[in-house]
């Protein structure tokens, strides 16, 4: 079966329980037609580049699909339907990348750069915290 690669954004005042239900029921399209999701990826809110529906941000989901063309189409279908969907996007490809796509490893180095500057700035905080005091030196005379 032909594997494709189906991006979506919804709305941003949608709550992350109703992404995941709305996931969840497009995987189910995808699975009565015969086909199998082999990834579903949550990206996070991000900015939109112009306003589109009056929404200046959204939420960006992705899925991996190998599934029959109908059933694709059915899945399609029922985005364009859905009105907390405002944007997608559904490509065929060769081939589905092992391991995090791209924009998670992007996300997820966006995160390790914070925690990187949290333990400096926790360090730092410690060193001003705690000044070390010179050793005492003894005369004898």
């Amino acid at each position: 079966m032909p594997l494709y690669e189906s991006t979506f954004i919804t709305r941003q005042d949608l709550s992350r329980p109703d992404l995941n239900k709305l996931s969840e029921s497009f995987i189910t399209i995808v699975e009565q037609g015969g086909g199998k999701v082999l990834k579903n990826e949550y990206w996070g809110l991000r900015n939109l580049s112009y306003r589109i529906r009056k929404n200046r941000k959204g939420h960006y989901a992705m899925l991996a699909i190998d599934a029959p063309p109908a059933a694709v189409k059915e899945m399609e279908r029922n985005m364009r339907i859905n009105e907390d969907i405002i944007r997608t996007l559904t490509v065929r490809v060769e081939s589905i990348e092992e391991g995090p796509t791209a924009m998670m490893q992007q996300s997820r180095s966006r995160e390790d750069y914070a925690q990187d500057n949290e333990v400096v700035a926790a360090a730092a905080a410690v060193e001003t915290v705690a000044p070390v005091a010179p050793a005492a030196t003894e005369e004898t005379n």
